[in-house]
Formats: structure tokens, sequence, C-alpha cells
């Protein structure tokens, strides 16, 4: 029997999978049957590039469901009241000082489900977000990266 992978999600990531299934539930699955339809209308199938294309779509529709579903049942919420805030853990809002040139960035550390480096969510399994993953304030991780290693200084954990 194979084990299920849990799925870290704050209350808010879940509700987005949560509404992104409903859609592809309802509006994704119902505009592939309509296109479906008109494409298997149109005649022989064996030459029907939008048929083969429809379907192609089918199965991404359907194999996206599963995938949702599936993150849901794994799912592990993320109570980020209860963190505890000395250490850096999934949840914890993160602000990081690059060494030696000073510049700072602010992370919310998330599952990797719904990370989004552009708004500011990284990855517990990301190369920035694993090394602060159980480290103080103040502490110095070293994070590897194509150019060579950077260091970063915790400044504060939320």
């Amino acid at each position: 029997m194979t084990q299920k992978k849990e799925v870290l999600l704050t209350e808010e990531g879940l509700q987005k999978i949560k509404e992104e299934l409903d859609t592809f539930k309802t509006k994704r699955r119902q505009e592939v049957a309509n296109r479906l339809k008109e494409a298997i209308a149109q005649g022989d199938l064996s030459e029907n590039a939008e048929y083969d294309a429809a379907k192609e779509e089918q199965a991404f529709v359907e194999s996206r469901i599963v995938t949702l579903e599936n993150m849901i049942r794994n799912a592990k919420i993320i109570d980020q009241d209860s963190q505890n805030k000395n250490f850096v853990s999934v949840g914890a809002k993160v602000t990081i000082q690059e060494i030696p040139d000073g510049e700072e960035e602010t992370y919310t550390i998330v599952g990797s489900a719904e990370s989004d480096p552009l708004s500011g969510k990284i990855s517990n399994e990301s190369p920035i977000g694993a090394e602060l993953i159980g480290k103080k304030e103040g502490e110095i991780i070293k994070v590897p990266a194509p150019s060579g290693t950077i260091e970063f200084k915790i400044v504060s954990i939320n």
C-alpha cells in the first residue's frame, strides 16, 4: 500500500484549491464536453484535429480534478496562530537579509502546493525554505545557488 504524502496548506490555500476544483468540475468539464460534442458533430473523427485537441483537454481536466481531490484529501492545515515564533516553521513569515549587500526580503513559508514566489510565498522544500526550517532569529543560513553559496541572516520571524 502506498503512503499518501501530506499536503501542507494554509486555510487560505485550501480554500483556493477547493475553488479551483469546483471550477474544474462545473465550468471546465462542461466546456470540454461541449467542444467534444461540436467536434463529433463534424463527422470523421480520424482526421479531426478539434476532436483530438478536445480529447487531450478532457484528459488534462480529469487529471487535474483527481490531483486537486487528492490534495484536499491529504491536506494538513497549518495553524499559523499556534506556531512557535522562536523557530522558522511552515506558516511562518520570515524576513531575511542577504549578506553582505543587506537587501531584505520577506517570505511566508508554505507547502509546495501553495508556493508562489512572486507573491512572497516560498515552499518549505525550496532551497531557501528548506534552509530556514528550524532556524532561529539572528542565525545565518547558507543557500546553494548556481553562482555559488548565498548567505542570509534571519532578521525576524512572525
